[in-house]
């Protein structure tokens, strides 16, 4: 069971108490996102993400490296689309210290114009890694190809030409539109006692000051498009999807079974046809990806040049059976059992704990229960499964991204109009 306490300033808190553990862990949430940025400041928010740990009036940037470190704890963040996550995991003993820590990197960092050059330089290199990385390139490319220029389309790192204009008044401007209270949440599981917790959050972060200004965002409208990036590779690294389901659409559970069936591990239809059955690739997987008012839904695939028309082929086939004729029972029971399965390991890490408290308060505003959670996945039926696929595999949906030695998308229309 989690708790939950709003301060006076808006900032929420949310714990879980787990007694039988000496470690906790903290992260402190900002609704801060590439979404939110426009074309121009596009890297804004990952960015001053790196800045927060360049070094505050009380700490070097050597210092704030060292200090969890000593302790034997740990200490990251991470920016996505939607939301940026600053974090650490610590001993029971040191958690006043991971406190106060946090609290000075977000609310007394400097953004010295030494460092903000320095870092800005870093970020270019780290495009530049992204860039040679296709098997993640393609990804970016695949949300680009669906949403085109709405801000979900662009890659939350920004382009090398953004990220050199950016200036420390840019950064400053929109770290204080962004980070004031009403944009932070708090979460903590472990060794730790809630109305404790509370107190010594409220005395780091009580004074920050609220805002009560709304995001104005829109949904995306959702494109079409081919988009193949030629690049002088040993495979060609290749996405095709479809929009997906928002997290809190009535279905999400069952794109989440549909997902599982079709490509989420090695029992998986795509993976045992495609790979296992015919030798036509090394890795083949399938993920949804959901966010506040849409989602996405991705097959990746690296693969030989000369293999592509026969694996795409095998992928929509695939895919329209399961829009006509559903699924078996004993494909939907292995899978509800593996989803169960995969939740409840996945919560003996305390990392994971904390982090489903600040992703469900984001998204939900509440925090499913597991056992919620496992009632709403048995409930799906094989006529959930079809509706879903049904909904999701139109011909006048699919989009596809490639990187590779590979510029001819043109037999993937005619695949689509004959299976579909």
């Amino acid at each position: 069971m989690y708790q939950k306490t709003i301060l006076e300033n808006g900032v929420r808190i949310l714990s879980e108490e787990i007694p039988y553990v000496r470690s906790v862990a903290i992260g402190v949430w900002i609704n801060s996102g590439s979404r939110y940025e426009s074309d121009d400041n596009s890297g804004i928010s990952h960015f001053i993400e790196h800045m927060m740990f360049k070094g505050t009036k009380r700490r070097s940037a050597k210092a704030i490296a060292e200090e969890l470190d000593a302790v034997g704890g740990n200490l990251n963040a991470f920016t996505t689309k939607e939301y940026t996550c600053y974090y650490a995991k610590v001993l029971d003993e040191h958690l006043d210290l991971a406190i106060d820590l946090l609290s000075d990197m977000l609310f007394e960092s400097l953004f010295s114009k030494e460092d903000l050059e320095r870092e800005r330089n870093v970020i270019i290199e780290e495009i530049k890694m992204c860039e040679d990385t296709p098997d993640e390139l393609v990804h970016d490319i695949f949300t680009k190809a669906i949403w085109h220029d709405h801000p979900l389309g662009r890659p939350v790192i920004g382009s090398k030409e953004t990220v050199a204009l950016l200036s420390r008044n840019d950064l400053l401007d929109y770290y204080n539109k962004h980070y004031t209270a009403d944009n932070i949440i708090v979460t903590i599981a472990g060794n730790i006692k809630h109305e404790e917790v509370v107190e010594k959050i409220e005395s780091a972060f009580g004074k920050v000051r609220a805002s009560k200004r709304k995001h104005l965002v829109y949904p995306p409208e959702v494109k079409r498009d081919f988009i193949c990036r030629d690049k002088d590779t040993e495979q060609v690294h290749m996405v095709i999807g479809t929009p997906g389901y928002r997290l809190k659409h009535e279905d999400i559970y069952a794109v989440q079974i549909m997902n599982i069936i079709l490509g989420g591990g090695v029992s998986s239809r795509l993976f045992q046809k495609i790979r296992e059955q015919r030798g036509l690739v090394y890795s083949v997987y399938s993920y949804h990806s959901s966010y506040h008012d849409t989602g996405l839904f991705g097959i990746y695939t690296g693969l030989s040049k000369h293999n592509i028309n026969k694996v795409i082929e095998l992928i929509l086939e695939e895919l329209n059976d399961i829009s006509q004729h559903g699924i078996s029972e004993c494909e939907l029971k292995r899978a509800k059992d593996q989803f169960k399965g995969n939740l409840l390991l996945s919560l003996e890490n305390i990392n994971t704990r904390m982090s489903r408290l600040g992703r469900s308060e984001i998204y939900l505003g509440k925090v499913l229960s597991v056992d919620e959670i496992i009632q709403k996945i048995y409930k799906v039926t094989n006529d959930d499964i079809k509706r879903v696929a049904f909904d999701m595999f139109k011909p006048d949906h699919f989009s596809i991204s490639a990187v590779g030695m590979w510029q001819d998308c043109d037999d993937f229309e005619l695949m689509l109009n004959k299976l579909f």
